[in-house]
């Protein structure tokens, strides 16, 4: 019978709840702010994650890059950490990017909220 989700899935799942909970209770720089881990993307062999990041007020791509940089600069405190959390054999490489699909979707739905109102008057 097969498994209903893979295991790059199901690590995924797990790295995004782990670095979720790390960040916002371990990392206390101020540049980071308010940080949700949006997604994880796990590498078919466990060895490389990409996690997708929003930042909560940070609108520019300079706070944006900043913020990315913190996070990318505690990766081996966060692959430690997560190695003793998970128990894993071998800790994916972590590199983070910044999540514009939240962006995008608020950009749209302000268009939307105009269209709607431009077709009532």
């Amino acid at each position: 019978m097969p498994r209903e989700f893979s295991r790059p899935q199901r690590v995924s799942e797990q790295l995004q709840r782990e670095l979720a909970l790390l960040i916002q209770r371990e990392l206390k720089d101020p540049r980071l702010g308010m940080v949700t881990v949006a997604a994880v993307d796990v590498s078919r062999d466990l060895a490389y994650a990409t996690v997708y990041v929003t930042f909560l007020g940070k609108d520019t791509e300079e706070e944006i890059k900043s913020a990315l940089k913190v996070l990318q600069g505690a990766g081996g405190f966060l692959r430690t950490a997560l190695g003793k959390a998970l128990r894993m054999r071998q800790v994916p490489h972590l590199k983070f990017k910044f999540d514009e699909a939240q962006a995008q979707g608020r950009t749209m739905t302000a268009l939307i909220e105009q269209a709607r109102k431009r077709d009532a008057n």
